[in-house]
């Protein structure tokens, strides 16, 4: 049984939250109602996830996703919340978000997500990833600050690199494109040190301001 957190300022979202995971077979091991209580609940359970909405009172979501990055956590973070603004999206991605579904998902798509970022991978709803490339091909994106030059990547990487963004693990990418899944992890390594990127969602944000896949 996957285990997980919930850290929402609504009381009555975190319960109805918990209710649906619990129904998939999703284990919620605690709750949080502040970024500050997100990040001291997930260093107490080591959850495999966090679910995390981002409007929150005090600390809010960026603010626990930075936390989180700079003690170097390794919990896989999904954002669950009702905004898509364009910014926002960016944000918490290059905050270490690695999953970003708005809260009118059903629960089959969010016990599929949890999965997803358990077993290693990323996940964007449709509408976010919309919005994420038209803040890109707008310009209103910023560059990350002191970005690499972008090595050139082959045809697998970068095939490996477009089931990321689609949400794929690594188990699934090997199944996809009919490799061993330590030959996949190789690949992303090299993938990492080609964009400059420091994780997989970044390597993605690279690939889609660069125009790479598609």
């Amino acid at each position: 049984m996957t285990r997980v957190i919930v850290a929402d300022d609504q009381a009555l979202v975190r319960e109805g939250i918990r209710t649906l995971l619990e129904v998939a077979g999703i284990e919620v091991v605690a709750e949080a109602e502040d970024g500050a209580q997100a990040v001291a609940v997930i260093e107490e359970h080591a959850p495999e996830v966090a679910l995390m909405d981002l409007r929150m009172p005090r600390h809010d979501g960026i603010w626990a996703l930075e936390q989180l990055r700079e003690q170097g956590s390794s919990v896989p973070v999904l954002v669950l919340t009702t905004f898509d603004d364009d910014q926002l999206v960016l944000r918490a991605l290059r905050a270490g978000a690695r999953g970003y579904l708005l809260k009118d998902v059903t629960i089959a798509r969010l016990a599929h997500a949890v999965g997803v970022l358990a077993d290693g991978g990323t996940l964007m709803s449709p509408s976010v990833t919309d919005s994420l490339l038209r803040a890109l091909r707008d310009g209103t994106a910023e560059r990350e600050v002191q970005e690499a030059p972008l090595q050139a990547l082959t045809v697998r990487e970068i095939e490996v690199l477009r089931l990321v963004a689609e949400g794929c693990s690594n188990r699934e990418i090997a199944e996809v494109l009919h490799l061993a899944e330590g030959t996949v992890k190789n690949h992303l390594s090299v993938i990492l040190q080609k964009t400059g990127s420091r994780d997989r969602t970044s390597a993605v944000l690279r690939a889609l301001r660069e125009g790479l896949l598609g």
